[in-house]
């Protein structure tokens, strides 16, 4: 179930927002505290944003280019201004998208839909807790920091990651790792599933992997 986090102040829209979305199948997180909108938004790992620009203590076109300094996640800007210049600036700073107030839900979804396929197809960019994790650089980055790994360690990292929450076999990991023209034995594999979380570790995510005995491993 993808994520989506709505930043807007008007909790009367917020409460129409979250249960249209929750209705659409979607999980809906309302942020909470405008003060640390930024960490709150990188913490969250939602695969979208819809960011109105008039919110309190920061504009929300200076919240979406602080987001884009640390993260490629998708934002829809949502708005009452009916101007062009809001839009020309939204979509410079990074925005993936622009609706304006007030909207059609079916249109709104329709959106939200379209933002989030083109996302799938570009996936090199995800996001961890609050890290970005680029696979095909095979980095992870707090904006601060740098954390490099070597291709089989993104390879198990990233299929965790797209199963985040649900356990996976060592089985499916080295089918991955076949799939992508890595041939590892299973001790290789308990080696890299070590060095990975060790890294992690020392990156500062502990206990990021959880083994499940029998059973396999699971990205918390």
């Amino acid at each position: 179930m993808k994520k989506i986090m709505i930043v807007e102040d008007d909790k009367v829209i917020c409460q129409e927002l979250e249960e249209m979305l929750n209705h659409a199948g979607y999980e809906a997180v309302v942020l909470q505290d405008f003060s640390k909108a930024t960490e709150e938004i990188l913490a969250s790992s939602v695969d979208l944003v819809l960011l109105d620009i008039n919110i309190p203590v920061i504009n929300g076109e200076v919240l979406l280019k602080s987001i884009r300094e640390k993260s490629e996640v998708p934002i829809i800007m949502v708005t009452s201004r009916n101007n062009e210049t809001d839009e020309v600036l939204s979509m410079s700073f990074g925005a993936d998208d622009y609706i304006t107030k007030p909207y059609n839900p079916n249109i709104l979804l329709l959106r939200i839909g379209a933002v989030l396929k083109r996302a799938g197809k570009n996936n090199d960019v995800t996001t961890y807790r609050n890290l970005n994790v680029n696979a095909k650089k095979g980095v992870l980055s707090d904006g601060e920091r740098e954390l490099w790994l070597t291709k089989n360690e993104m390879i198990i990292f990233q299929f965790l990651l797209n199963h985040q929450g649900s356990i996976v076999s060592r089985d499916d990991l080295m089918t991955d790792l076949w799939n992508n023209d890595e041939y590892i034995n299973d001790n290789a594999l308990t080696v890299n599933i070590s060095r990975l979380r060790a890294k992690l570790t020392e990156f500062g995510i502990e206990n990021a992997i959880e083994t499940r005995k029998g059973q396999g491993y699971i990205l918390l």
